[in-house]
C-alpha cells in the first residue's frame, strides 16, 4: 500500500473534452495516477492519446476550447482544479514547471535569451531582486542545465543556438521554479538521437541531484525503461496499466500494451516488428465499454458495453482489461 503522505501530486478521474465544429471531442475519461515525493514516473503511449492534455490539466495551461468534465487533481492535497487562480499562478512560480517538446516554439524569437531568462527568474521571486542577482541567478541555472559559456547564450537569440542548446535553455527556464515538480513533454522528440541522449541524461542527474519528481512523456519506450521508477501506459484517453517499470517492460499484461512493446525495433535483429493494427478510435464517438475494443484480439462481449476497472494482477501492477476480472 502507498503512503498516502508521500504523495506530491494525484490525479483522480480527471475527464478533459474539447469543442470543436463538429461537436465534442471526449479525449481524457477518467484518467488517474499518482507521483511520489521525488519519485520518477513515465507516462506512455501511441500520440494523440492525452498525454499533453493531461499535462496541461495540470499546469492549468488547457487551450480555450477545453472543458473540464470531471475528476481532481491533488497537490499535496489540494485540488487545483477549485483553488484559486491566484494560487495554481503561485504554484507555477514555485514548485511545478514544464519542458515542451519543441525548443523552438517555446521561447519567443523576437527577444534574446537573456531577456527571457531574467524575466523567468524575477517572476519566479517572492521579493524583488537586485539586478545582479537576477543574472547570477539565470547563469547558475544555464550552467545547472549543462549550457557553457552562459554569458554568450545570455547575448543570443533563439535562433543563433542549435536545437540542443535551445532545449537546455528551456530546461534551466524550467529548473527556476521546478523545486518539487518537473513535467517533461516529450523533450527529445525534436531532436536527434544523440542529443535527446544527452538531454535525457542531463534531467536524470538534476532530478537526483535536486530530489524533485518528475514526470516524462514519451512514446520512445527505450528512452523511458531506463529512466523512470514506474509506468502508466495510456490510450485513447485512458490508462490501461500501470506498474513498476522493469514489471511493466518484461511482464505487460494489457493487450495494448504488449503489442506497443512489440512494435519497437530490436537491436538484436529478429525480423520487421508488426505494428499495432487499426487505428486509435474517434474521440467525437468512442467506444462506450474499453476503448481498445476497436483493435483487441481478445475482446469480449463486454468490453463493448462496460469500462473495466483496474485489476491488481500483481504487486503494485495494475491492468485495466478484464482478462483480470477475477472469477473469469
Amino acid at each position: 500500500m502507498v503512503d498516502e503522505s508521500h504523495k506530491l501530486l494525484e490525479v483522480e478521474k480527471l475527464k478533459v473534452g474539447y469543442k470543436v465544429y463538429e461537436g465534442l471531442l471526449n479525449v481524457l475519461n477518467d484518467v488517474s495516477f499518482y507521483v511520489l515525493n521525488g519519485e520518477k514516473i513515465g507516462i506512455i503511449g501511441e500520440s494523440a492519446c492525452g498525454k499533453t492534455t493531461t499535462m496541461k490539466a495540470i499546469m492549468g495551461i488547457l487551450a480555450g476550447n477545453a472543458i473540464l468534465m470531471g475528476g481532481r487533481i491533488l497537490y499535496k492535497g489540494s485540488d487545483l482544479l477549485t483553488t484559486s487562480k491566484k494560487k495554481v499562478i503561485s504554484l507555477r512560480r514555485k514548485n511545478i514547471s514544464m519542458v515542451f517538446q519543441d525548443p523552438s516554439t517555446a521561447l519567443n524569437p523576437v527577444f534574446k535569451i537573456r531577456q527571457q531568462m531574467y524575466d523567468t527568474v524575477r517572476y519566479s521571486s517572492e521579493r524583488k531582486l537586485e539586478k545582479s542577482e537576477i543574472h547570477e541567478l539565470s547563469v547558475r541555472y544555464l550552467l545547472e542545465a549543462a549550457l557553457p559559456e552562459p554569458e554568450r547564450i545570455l547575448d543570443s537569440y533563439p535562433f543563433e543556438l542549435s536545437g540542443g542548446m535551445k532545449q537546455r535553455v528551456n530546461i534551466a527556464m524550467a529548473l527556476v521554479s521546478a523545486n518539487d515538480l518537473l513535467i517533461a513533454d516529450e523533450p527529445g522528440t525534436a531532436l536527434d538521437v544523440t542529443l535527446e541522449d544527452q538531454i535525457m541524461r542531463l534531467l536524470k542527474s538534476i532530478v537526483d541531484k535536486k530530489h524533485i519528481s518528475i514526470i516524462l512523456i514519451s512514446h520512445a519506450l527505450g528512452t523511458v525503461r531506463g529512466f523512470v521508477d514506474r509506468v502508466y501506459v495510456m490510450y485513447a484517453g485512458t490508462i490501461v496499466e500501470s506498474g513498476p517499470t522493469k514489471e511493466i517492460f518484461s511482464n505487460p499484461r494489457h493487450p495494448y500494451t504488449r503489442m506497443l512493446i512489440d512494435s519497437v525495433p530490436k537491436l538484436a535483429g529478429g525480423g520487421v516488428p508488426e505494428g499495432i493494427p487499426g487505428v486509435v478510435p474517434s474521440y467525437l464517438n468512442p467506444p462506450t465499454g474499453c476503448r481498445f475494443v476497436t483493435r483487441c484480439p481478445y475482446k469480449m462481449d463486454i468490453c463493448n458495453n462496460a469500462t473495466p476497472d483496474m485489476y491488481e494482477v500483481d504487486n503494485e501492477h495494475y491492468v485495466a482489461c478484464y482478462l483480470y476480472e477475477k472469477g473469469r
